[in-house]
């Protein structure tokens, strides 16, 4: 299976489409599936603009909403997770996971699918001290706050693929594993990088949560974006254990090394991409304790057993199949010739294919219905005891905002 994987797309699918395209027609081989790593910007119309967290100067429709109109037609089946930079309120709607666009996949944000006998993994978003333990508690519409906020990784979503006890063949994440930079040639790295220096000699790069899950997970592969350069890295767990092949790619920008091409052993296709009967199962598990509200997830709390969410799961999936749910819009197109902001709707949107994947695994939809305040009051004190957050004076770091001093 060759598998194409790329940086941050910056909402320029176009750009990256027509160059694999290219690619093919050169090399004369066949591209099966492409894989991004975050800041994909998958903005629909321009009230998702309102969402994106982006300087002004960036804040521009670039070409998703063709494919999520149908306008286009995405030429390889494609998977993303979510950065710091994205139409917050749409990956909302798909928390889950789910078609973002005809062949466009949103790994949600924690997800396990297959794709033929491949299994792909991925935690959205990018690390932030101050905001780990917090639930989700975001709701639109956002404060300037929230969209600062919104995407950051959550101890709820990395304690679910902490659970995960099959093997993972590519895990995807949009920061890098904290520590990573010790792993490949570091020399290089800050001769490109200089700025770099003095976070990696005080251990804050990355993210601590992508390095807990590495030494857990021990994929075969993992990708990474975020810092804006290419950088590959061999990870030993353990003297006999696997080593996990890591790279971390550029944005999608002339000159850059924002893609490469890899070849991936696997079952002979076509391919198909399908719903992770692990995952669902404990998706299942540790949905009863999914955080709403400021307060982080009460873990004790969970009662279901993983092997009864198993069996339940896997029954489920032999009646219905495992392909995901189709494909449905939920917000007016784009039209390059109006400007119509003002007549979408605010708020946001339910999806109906999350709608359906709760219904088949027989959950709550809560994603916009959060607890009410007395619900808080009457939750336990000890929920807040892995954080320090003050919640009453944050500050939101400048660290957030991943733009180049080059990119002018």
């Amino acid at each position: 299976m060759k598998i194409a994987v790329e940086g941050c797309m910056h909402g320029d699918l176009d750009n990256v489409y027509a160059t694999l395209l290219h690619i093919q027609e050169v090399e004369k081989i066949k591209i099966d599936l492409l894989i991004c790593c975050g800041d994909f910007q998958a903005v629909r119309n321009e009230k998702d603009l309102e969402s994106l967290n982006v300087k002004p100067k960036y804040r521009s429709m670039n070409s998703f909403w063709k494919y999520y109109s149908g306008e286009k037609a995405a030429p390889f089946p494609t998977i993303f997770i979510g950065g710091n930079h994205e139409a917050s309120n749409y990956l909302w709607e798909l928390y889950y996971g789910g078609w973002a666009a005809p062949q466009i996949y949103f790994l949600g944000f924690a997800g396990v699918v297959k794709f033929g006998n491949v299994r792909i993994g991925g935690l959205s978003g990018i690390y932030n001290a101050n905001h780990y333990y917090s639930g989700h508690y975001e709701k639109l519409p956002y404060n300037e706050a929230d969209i600062r906020s919104i995407y950051h990784v959550r101890e709820y979503d990395t304690h679910k693929l902490m659970q995960v006890e099959e093997p993972i063949d590519i895990f995807l994440s949009h920061d890098w594993p904290r520590g990573i930079t010790d792993c490949g040639n570091l020399k290089d790295l800050l001769r490109r990088k200089p700025f770099f220096e003095e976070e990696i000699r005080k251990g804050t790069l990355g993210s601590p949560a992508a390095a807990e899950l590495m030494a857990k997970l021990k994929p075969s592969y993992w990708f990474s974006a975020h810092l804006h350069c290419k950088f590959p890295a061999l990870v030993q767990h353990g003297d006999d254990g696997p080593a996990t092949k890591f790279l971390a790619l550029d944005k999608c920008l002339p000159g850059r090394n924002f893609l490469e091409i890899l070849e991936i052993e696997s079952e002979p296709g076509p391919y198909e991409l399908h719903y992770d009967e692990e995952w669902l199962a404990i998706t299942r598990k540790f949905d009863p304790v999914f955080p709403r509200t400021r307060l982080c997830a009460n873990f004790s709390d969970v009662k279901l057993d993983i092997e009864n969410c198993r069996q339940f799961v896997r029954n489920k999936l032999q009646v219905r199949g495992y392909k995901p749910f189709e494909f449905v819009r939920t917000a007016q197109c784009h039209n390059p010739s109006q400007y119509i902001a003002n007549d979408f709707p605010s708020g946001h949107y339910r999806n109906p294919q999350t709608e359906a994947l709760l219904q088949f695994l027989e959950l709550r939809c809560c994603l916009d219905t959060p607890p009410e305040s007395s619900e808080l009051s009457q939750s336990s004190g000890s929920y807040l005891s892995k954080g320090s957050v003050d919640y009453a004076n944050e500050d939101i770091p400048v660290d957030d905002v991943d733009d180049d001093v080059d990119d002018d």
